[in-house]
């Protein structure tokens, strides 16, 4: 009988925090366990991945590959200016690897370093990138430039979003870790090592802040031990909303961001030959001057525009309607696009449950691509229907800011709670704008929405009260944007939360509210944690071998800015420590709204400060009173002083019966 080959795979060793603090001595160890090795981490942990064959694996934890959004730059680009900067802090330890079309003129007192991490990434997706920190991809340069961009005059997408691009750090500097490889438009391909070895150097070169626009959760040690080391860690929370949990990067000590509009918006007007208009949304522009009036062309039902709906039609000169199906539409609109174009169309009105996500429209240049909802595609249909020669016109697409625009709402795609592995963590933390977003890609500027567009929003604003607050560690910030956050509109109006049916926007849709940097920069309480804390829940429920001393409080009682109790059977009490960063002598009072169908008590219901008292630990009592076994509900604790409105968001859900099936 012959054996079968070895197969090796990429895993990753985790062996605990360093205990050491030469992290050559870690190295060493890590050389004598494997000889396998790829990379090894022994900055802020100790750890090594190697590739192993399944049976040497089998003593060892695991890592699985993963499709990931991350850090790349294209340094030329006008945002990342450095004009202005002095000398590069004495204390950054980072440096400038040199590469494919990137050397050391690419770093700048801007851009102050640059890695790149190739261990385990396959030759596919090695592929047409440039092997440097360089961005074949477009993405890592967006995301940065958004978090810390500086400032531009004059930016434009073909006249569209004009105005002064500027991220929301602009003077902060840039360091650069590409752990994610591939050329396709948003979405890269990386593994949990190159992510974690990212991690780690950035913990030695001295970073304040990671912002991590991909989703994966296998690194939480990774930036569980940068948390630890005061940097503060920052994730996308996914775009695979609106169905509910579907949140990636739910770990206790990161934050965790969801999406949001903005108050602009791109109607395009769309005329019927029977004189009928609709407005959709689209990024539809001329590249010359002098654009003639638009035109009417034929019109025609395509239905879902697949091979098979379309099935063959001549669509020369044509503009097609095509209606999505009630799932996540951004895949289907390429489809639609590409089956419209080899039809011989030139143009297409997409229906679909949102007109926000125009990320959808990449490919349309110059041709009218308009989303429309499924209302407007069902009046254009009925007139399709009835006219024995349907004709359509699309006018340019205008821009809109201001009032005019209702927002913000929590954007459809973005990933919503409870999280599937933390029910007792509430996430995600706090919502960030991340649609129809203005930034760099390459040397030029593009739209893009995601939420890897909301997390270097809030990166951002992290950057900028790290400098405000320097004594601030991770969880007073993470509180100070939790706490401050804004649950209405720009109509004082509850917010709202695309999807279907788009409704109220509720804690798992966007945690604490909308970032108000303003706000949290002065929240008055902050909700602080040890990391000695995290740790705990990471050691007894995470780590390879689950060592604990006592068995595991609940996660609910993690000092965290807010509260979710996923099982409620009968009474449940939660302990909260607040510190006052407000004015020295304090009265706070409490403000409760109760979840329906469960009695809450704060005791005691005020909080006094003063000199001597900075710090103040109170007790939220929870008591069903519905005994009907129920989904989750929704309220608040707020503590008010007169100035500050320091509000955490609560979720609870009663369970009556451990295992329960509705049959009715």
């Amino acid at each position: 009988m012959v054996n079968p080959p070895l197969v090796r795979k990429l895993y990753i060793v985790y062996l605990g925090e360093r205990k050491h603090e030469d992290p050559n001595h870690a190295t060493a160890s890590h050389h004598d366990l494997l000889t396998s090795i790829l990379g090894s981490y022994k900055h802020g942990f100790s750890g090594l991945a190697a590739m192993l064959t399944e049976s040497q694996a089998a003593l060892l934890a695991g890592s699985k590959i993963l499709q990931s959004n991350m850090g790349r730059i294209w340094p030329e680009s006008k945002s990342f200016n450095d004009d202005g900067y002095g000398p590069i802090p004495s204390r950054w330890k980072g440096i400038c690897e040199v590469g494919a079309a990137f050397d050391t003129n690419n770093c700048s007192r801007k851009i102050i370093g640059a890695r790149y991490y190739t261990a385990g990434i396959s030759e596919r997706n090695l592929k047409n990138d440039f092997l440097s920190p360089r961005d074949a991809n477009g993405h890592g340069t967006f995301t940065a430039s958004t978090a810390a961009g500086s400032i531009v005059e004059n930016v434009s997408f073909h006249g569209l979003g004009a105005g002064v691009a500027r991220g929301g750090a602009p003077r902060a500097r840039l360091a650069i870790y590409k752990a994610v490889w591939g050329t396709g438009r948003g979405r890269g391909a990386g593994n949990s090592a190159t992510v974690l070895k990212a991690i780690d150097d950035a913990i030695h070169d001295g970073v304040d802040i990671l912002s991590l626009s991909l989703t994966v959760d296998e690194e939480s040690f990774g930036s569980l031990h940068a948390v630890a080391k005061g940097i503060t860690v920052v994730y996308s929370a996914g775009n695979q909303g609106p169905m509910p949990q579907t949140l990636s990067n739910t770990a206790p000590w990161v934050i965790t961001v969801a999406a949001s509009t903005i108050d602009r918006s791109f109607p395009t007007v769309i005329t019927l030959g029977d004189h009928q208009s609709f407005v959709g949304q689209s990024i539809f522009y001329s590249s010359t001057k002098d654009h003639p009036k638009s035109k009417f062309k034929p019109l025609a039902y395509g239905d879902s525009c697949t091979e098979n709906s379309l099935n063959g039609t001549n669509l020369a000169g044509t503009i097609v309607l095509c209606v999505a199906a009630l799932v996540s539409p951004t895949s289907l609109f390429s489809v639609a696009l590409s089956n419209v174009l080899k039809a011989g169309g030139e143009g297409l009105i997409f229906a679909q449950y949102t007109t926000n996500f125009l990320v959808t429209t990449q490919g349309c240049e110059g041709i009218p691509c308009v989303l429309v909802d499924f209302e407007t595609a069902n009046q254009i249909f009925n007139y399709i229907d009835s006219a024995s020669d349907p004709m359509v016109s699309v006018e340019l697409t205008r821009n809109v800011v201001g009032k005019e625009v209702l927002s913000p709402k929590v954007a459809a795609f973005s990933s919503r709670g409870p999280a599937i592995l933390f029910p007792g963590l509430l996430k995600p933390d706090i919502a960030a704008p991340g649609v129809s977003i203005l930034a760099a890609r390459r040397n030029s500027y593009m739209f893009g929405s995601g939420t890897s567009a909301a997390c270097p929003h809030v990166s951002g604003v992290v950057a900028l009260l790290k400098s405000l607050h320097p004594e601030w560690s991770h969880a007073a910030i993470r509180s100070a944007l939790v706490t401050t956050a804004s649950i209405t509109n720009g109509f004082g109006m509850p917010i709202q939360a695309e999807g279907l049916p788009r409704k109220i926007a509720d804690p798992f849709d966007y945690g604490g509210g909308h970032i108000d940097p303003n706000k949290a920069a002065d929240p008055g309480l902050i909700y602080d944690i040890n990391p000695k804390d995290y740790y705990k829940f990471f050691n007894c429920t995470l780590a390879p071998f689950q060592i604990c001393g006592s068995e595991l409080e609940p996660l609910y009682y993690l000092n965290l800015p807010s509260i979710a109790i996923p099982n409620l059977k009968d009474t449940v009490t939660i302990w909260r420590t607040v510190t006052n960063v407000g004015k020295v002598d304090a009265i706070y009072e409490a403000v409760l709204q109760p979840p329906p169908g469960v009695h809450m008590l704060a005791e005691p219901s005020t909080l006094e400060f003063n000199a001597e008292n900075k710090m103040r630990t109170f007790k939220v009592t929870f008591t069903s009173i519905h005994k009907v076994q129920g989904d989750y509900m929704f309220g608040s604790l707020t503590w008010w002083d007169g100035f500050h409105s320091v509000r955490i968001p609560i979720a609870i859900r009663v369970v009556i019966e451990d295992f329960y099936a509705d049959t009715a």
